[in-house]
């Protein structure tokens, strides 16, 4: 049984099975740091899991909007194109809060507030708080976790 741990302090994702540590991934998780607020492009902390997969098969660097391929693969020229744009891409693990009060219903959502573990461009620096709340990856890696975990693994979100 596999379960992933997350530390906002030290910018890892642990997954783990059985509770033994099978691989440690370098991430990037909120700029704005840890909180569950609808709308504060925070890091929600807690108890989640996975509440579903999407991207599989598709290609390296598929770009995702609204959890839909574009269409578009990306590119450094495409970002150029798109300075701001938020990239989502590769694969996406949609997580959901088990904490009501939390992470779950109301205002602190995980999941209405659209937090996943999701690719990014492979040049952003893992290891800096960067994202809008999500727990961003390399892509090559977010494939990896993504071929192992099943929808329902258990994600704990912590600052430790």
């Amino acid at each position: 049984m596999y379960t992933i741990k997350v530390s906002i302090q030290q910018q890892i994702l642990q997954l783990l099975k059985n509770g033994k540590i099978q691989k440690v991934y370098r991430v990037s998780t909120a700029k704005n740091g840890p909180g569950e607020r609808y709308g504060s492009e925070c890091t929600p902390r807690g108890k989640h899991i996975i509440r579903a997969k999407i991207g599989q098969g598709q290609a390296l660097n598929t770009v995702f909007s609204g959890r839909r391929p574009t269409g578009e693969i990306y590119t450094p020229e495409l970002k150029r194109q798109y300075p701001a744009r938020d990239w989502i891409l590769t694969r996406i693990l949609w997580l959901s809060g088990l904490e009501k009060g939390i992470n779950r219903l109301g205002t602190n959502d995980t999941m209405r507030r659209y937090v996943y573990i999701h690719g990014c461009p492979d040049e952003d620096v893992m290891g800096i708080p960067s994202s809008h709340g999500c727990i961003k990856m390399h892509n090559r890696e977010v494939i990896e976790l993504f071929e192992q975990v099943p929808v329902g693994t258990g994600v704990e979100i912590s600052e430790q």
